[in-house]
Formats: structure tokens, sequence, C-alpha cells
């Protein structure tokens, strides 16, 4: 079996690349586990921002529904999707096409979307049958505004690219090419105050403990330290996230 992800390392980035351009990069058992594993990998190594695309013209297209699509499937796509929301550096979607169903459950999880001229977002459930958590349908409330979620889940309607940018369900156009310049822009900032914020925008009350040690880390870091000293240099801090 072919790989179905890349994975490609450059410097503090690391891109994730979906390979299944012949199914248009739709998530199957393996891939979710794969980009699971990838994110967690790559974590552990030191990456400080990872940028997650797909090959040839679409993003994702969704769940391969001539898949195996059950139990099984529906607990890793929502573990996956869960684990980029959670994990401790930032996560930029390069959307270089459309993003459909599970795509833009894909596209959402990440912290950030930058978009080329062909993508579009759509969770088209009401025309198939299916469902998507309710995690999904705030989420992209939250990002799109009610209004934009309401006529996705209720009308199966597209918000193309322009639209998109306009609601703030996309952060900026641009290309992967793109999505890894500004990929490298964020790795160079504080890495426990990435993962504090991230904590705290994606988080619930659940999270209030973890959220007031990892202030508290924040404060007590050498980073702090280090862009005090920074400043009465005149040069740019060099966090270490430590």
């Amino acid at each position: 079996m072919p790989d179905l992800l890349t994975i490609a390392r450059d410097g503090d980035v690391v891109v994730l690349t979906l390979r299944r351009p012949d199914r248009r990069n739709a998530l199957n058992l393996a891939l979710c586990r794969e980009l699971h594993e990838a994110a967690t990998e790559a974590v552990e190594q030191g990456a400080r921002v990872l940028v997650v695309t797909g090959e040839g013209s679409a993003f994702c297209a969704g769940a391969d529904l001539d898949g195996v699509y059950g139990d099984e499937f529906i607990e890793a796509l929502y573990r996956m999707l869960h684990h980029l929301a959670q994990v401790p550096v930032p996560v930029i979607a390069a959307v270089n096409g459309p993003a459909i169903g599970a795509g833009t459950q894909l596209a959402i999880a990440c912290d950030l979307r930058v978009v080329d001229e062909r993508a579009r977002f759509a969770v088209p459930t009401a025309r198939n049958g299916m469902a998507v958590d309710a995690w999904t349908i705030r989420t992209l409330a939250d990002l799109a505004g009610s209004g934009r979620a309401r006529r996705v889940m209720l009308a199966a309607d597209t918000i193309d690219r322009d639209e998109a940018l306009t609601c703030g369900l996309a952060d900026r156009a641009g290309t992967l090419d793109d999505a890894i310049a500004w990929a490298h822009e964020i790795a160079r900032l504080a890495p426990l105050t990435l993962a504090h914020n991230k904590l705290v925008l994606n988080g619930s009350s659940r999270d209030d403990e973890r959220i007031e040690q990892s202030f508290r880390d924040v404060w007590a870091s050498q980073d702090v330290k280090e862009a005090a000293l920074a400043r009465t240099e005149k040069r740019d801090p060099i966090f270490r996230g430590n």
C-alpha cells in the first residue's frame, strides 16, 4: 500500500500532506490514524508549527464512503480531529481546494486556515442522511458565524473562498508556500505562550486547572527573561520553550 501521508520537516515546521489524490484525499481509517500519529511524533520531535494540506486539486473531499465506514472509522476520525485541536502547537490548514464534509472538519480542527482560489467548504450531511458531532457544528458557528453555519448545516450550502475570508472561516488567502512561510513566522514566537493561548482558545471550563498552570509556567519561563534581555539589547528574542 502506498504511503497515505507525506511528512516533510522544514526547520521548526512540519508539513503533513494527505496523499490520496485519486480519491481527492478522502479520509479513511488508515489515513485518520496516520495523521494522528504523525502529529504526535512531530510535536514530540520538537516541531513548533504543523501545516496540513492535500496533494493534487483537493484539500480533502470528506470521508471515503466507499471504504470501511463504521464505528471504528468514526472513532478514529474524531480522535484525530480533537487531537489536532489539542496538540500544544499551532496547526495551519493550507486549503488547496475543496474541503467537503470531513474535509471541513479537518480544516476547522486546525487553528488557522490559508486558502487558495479553489478552496470551498461544505458539510452536506443533510444530503446523505448522516450527522456530525456537536463540536463540529459549534466550531463552525464560532468561526464562520451562526448565520453561515445554519446555511451550511440546514440548507447544505457551500462557503466559497471569498466568503470564507470575509466571515473569518479563513484567515489568509494564499498557497501552500504562503502557509509554510506564515508557519515559519509563527515558529519564531514563544512556544509556551502559544501553547497557553491555544489551550484557552480551544479548551473549556474543564481545562481551568491546566490553564492556570500554563499561565504560571509562562510567567516563570526563561523565555520571559529572554524577551526582556532582547529588548535591552535591541534584538529579536530567541525563544526556546523553557
